[in-house]
């Protein structure tokens, strides 16, 4: 028997994690994984004691961990152990949205369960519609049982969105996919440009190596519309409006072309549509993307002598950046840079927006979309959900929501709130808490935590993958949501022999035998996919064309424009006498999206919604320090309290997210006022192409 096959298994039951009896036992310490949408996917060790965990530390012996986690994890136990955890399966008896729910059996609640889903799907199966994101970046409980149990189902698709997709489908047009510089080898660059990224509370691990580069004598500069923690710390900070990023982009491009610090035979060798590109390109002197973004043209300048004449040099990009119109277009601009100058040559230099593309996960093993038998269900977008839960043509009938909370995290909350509070729509949410969402279940099934199930994990920002096994029992009745679409697949007649692996199994199909090392992974909780050390020095990018491809003939097949392009907000900064102000919403430090909101402790440091303002903006509207102040746009009003602070460039306003809508001042919260619509790729959300209005509150 493996090690693995040796660990206690909670798969599909608590009872392997028995009492130690009267006598206090020796602690034991269990390896294990972040499971957060972070870039750093922490390794984790547990201290158990009595089958209670006692600590929670990063695993020091793994590189990219170093033995530190953020402030947010290394309160992992308080949160497991929060008094508002959900023990048993809850049915809704109240008003939805009202969070109303007696106690049911796990039978009764699956079996009703089913015989619902069974009924809806003779009719349709397309009007069953799961929504999932990242609440766990698992393998196994993300993205295994649950979609071999909807392909089976012939439920509608998921277009899953709302975080990266028009960056990532940008980096897989450009370079071919989510592929870049591996992120340990930034502590050798001489020029890092940190570009929409809040390292230091997003990115944490990436930071220790940009501090390393610093103290080494690197250059770091922030470009970011907030002056946030990391801008601090950097040498150079540029305040770009909200949604110009390809502005400068090209304006650096414009300079390194008429300053000629190019690499010739790098972009004679390895790029596709370089002269198109260099004539877009020349379009945009310093003098007008300074005028777009809203930053001294002499900034533009400095920085592109920088990027065109220090080596190596590396851009570490992150998500903030794309969530505009543009922003595919956007990235696209950005990723086309290291190409100009050569910098892939190096290993420390290039770019790095996500590492996932490293990771040959056997997806098709794991999600089986061979049970949809040739059937090619209807796509929603989850980015849109509040206009798909309002169709009346084709209605969604029923709604499995898992690691998402889309009342509190999607856009245009009214109508969010507004769809989901349909009594015709059968609404099962699995959580861990009665988030926002959970108050509009019809059934409220209790899910584990990370220290509670299996998993396996991969990374966006390194190229380790790591398993997470269970350090304690499930708190009172949760289960796995890999154990429940196993359990309704069974009560709903699949017999495929699929729907009888258990979690432990599942984390052994994520990859094909002898892609990783699994014995490594077993011993010590992670292992290294093997991979270059300077991926594209003599190209051989994963594209079509083996080139960064400036030019996409992809794209250009779809009837877009192959070279990239500024593309304005459709909100420009501006443009509306009613909305003056650009407002962006980025996660407060002690927040991830909407996970954290409801323990205690980092609630207490974030204190209450917050809408930075800059002070020339509240002076104008006779806003002080700490007032309420009521923000407003033609799709709703949210109510908050200002902060005056340096943080904040004249003309941008920031809504500090993603608080619970239950825990704001009116039951709203930032998303009351951001918009469905969708980037130029990609189909994401555009939550930082957004205007609004500020006042005081009565």
């Amino acid at each position: 028997m493996s090690d693995l096959q040796a660990t206690p298994m909670m798969a599909d039951t608590s009872s392997s994690f028995s009492s130690q009896g009267s006598q206090a036992s020796q602690p034991v310490t269990v390896r294990g994984a972040c499971p957060h949408d972070c870039p750093d996917t922490c390794a984790l060790v547990t201290t158990v004691q009595d089958g209670v965990a006692v600590k929670l530390q990063g695993n020091p012996a793994h590189a990219h961990t170093g033995g530190v986690l953020c402030t947010k994890v290394s309160r992992y136990i308080e949160r497991n152990n929060h008094a508002d955890r959900l023990v048993q399966p809850l049915r809704r008896f109240g008003p939805k949205g009202a969070g109303q729910f007696e106690p049911v059996t796990w039978d009764v609640a699956l079996d009703d369960i089913a015989a619902r889903l069974k009924a809806i799907a003779a009719r349709d199966p397309e009007a069953v519609l799961p929504y999932s994101y990242a609440g766990t970046m698992g393998l196994v409980q993300g993205e295994s049982m649950d979609r071999r149990f909807f392909h089976k189902l012939g439920a509608s698709l998921l277009d899953r969105t709302i975080c990266a997709t028009a960056g990532s489908e940008a980096m897989t047009y450009t370079l071919g996919g989510k592929v870049g510089m591996r992120v340990e080898h930034f502590a050798e660059s001489k020029l890092i440009v940190i570009w929409g990224s809040n390292s230091i509370g997003s990115n944490l691990h990436f930071w220790r190596h940009a501090q390393a580069a610093k103290r080494a004598g690197a250059r770091l500069v922030c470009i970011d519309p907030r002056k946030t923690e990391t801008a601090d710390k950097c040498d150079e900070h540029i305040a770009l409006m909200p949604g110009t990023d390809a502005a400068l982009a090209f304006a650096l491009m414009h300079e390194l072309i008429r300053n000629d610090w190019l690499d010739h035979d790098y972009l004679a060798q390895h790029t596709l549509g370089w002269d198109a590109l260099r004539e877009r390109a020349l379009q945009w002197p310093p003098a007008r993307a300074a005028a777009v973004c809203g930053v001294p043209e002499a900034q533009i300048v400095a920085l592109a002598r920088d990027y065109g004449t220090t080596k190596p040099a590396a851009i570490r990009l992150n998500y903030g950046m794309q969530r505009v119109r543009g922003g595919g277009n956007a990235a696209r601009a950005i990723a086309c840079l290291p190409a100009l100058v050569g910098a892939w040559r190096h290993r420390s230099g290039g770019l790095l927006l996500s590492s996932s593309g490293s990771f040959p996960v056997d997806r098709a093993a794991l999600q089986r979309p061979d049970l949809l038998a040739g059937r090619k269900p209807r796509t929603v977008n989850m980015s849109t959900i509040g206009d798909a839960l309002l169709e009346t043509v084709r209605p969604v009938e029923a709604l499995v929501v898992y690691n998402s909370n889309p009342v509190a995290v999607a856009p245009e909350s009214a109508k969010v709130v507004a769809g989901f509070a349909r009594e015709d729509l059968f609404t099962v949410v699995l959580e861990q808490f009665p988030t926002d969402t959970a108050d509009y279940a019809d059934y409220l099934l209790p899910a584990t935590t990370q220290l509670e199930h299996w998993d396996i994990h991969t990374s966006y920002g390194h190229t380790d993958v790591l398993l997470n096994r269970p350090a304690i029992a499930p708190r009172g009745e949760a289960r796995s949501n890999a154990w429940v679409f196993r359990e309704l697949a069974r009560r709903m007649g699949f017999d495929e022999p699929c729907f009888a692996d258990d979690d432990e199994a599942l984390c052994r199909s994520a990859f094909a035998p002898g892609v990783i090392d699994f014995e490594q992974l077993q011993a010590q909780g992670f292992t290294t996919v093997a991979l270059p050390e300077a991926p594209f020095a003599a190209g051989g990018f994963p594209t079509p064309s083996g080139k960064c491809e400036f030019f996409s003939a992809r794209l250009a097949a779809q009837g877009m424009d192959g070279l990239p392009d500024h593309v304005p907000n459709y909100e420009t900064a501006g443009s509306s006498a009613a909305f003056p102000l650009a407002m962006i919403s980025p996660p407060a430090r002690n927040f991830l999206n909407s996970t954290f909101v409801n323990v205690t402790s980092l609630r207490a440091i974030e204190g209450e919604p917050l809408l930075e303002i800059h002070a020339d903006d509240a002076a104008a509207r006779g806003i002080v320090d700490g007032a309420m102040v009521r923000v407003f746009n033609g799709r709703g009003t949210h109510r908050c309290r200002a902060e005056i602070s340096r943080r904040a460039r004249p003309g941008v306003v920031h809504g500090m997210g993603i608080w619970w809508r239950k825990l704001g001042f009116d039951g709203t919260n930032v998303n009351e006022l951001t918009s469905q619509r969708l980037t130029d790729i990609g189909r994401g959300p555009t939550f930082y192409d957004c205007l609004v209005q500020v006042e005081k509150s009565a």
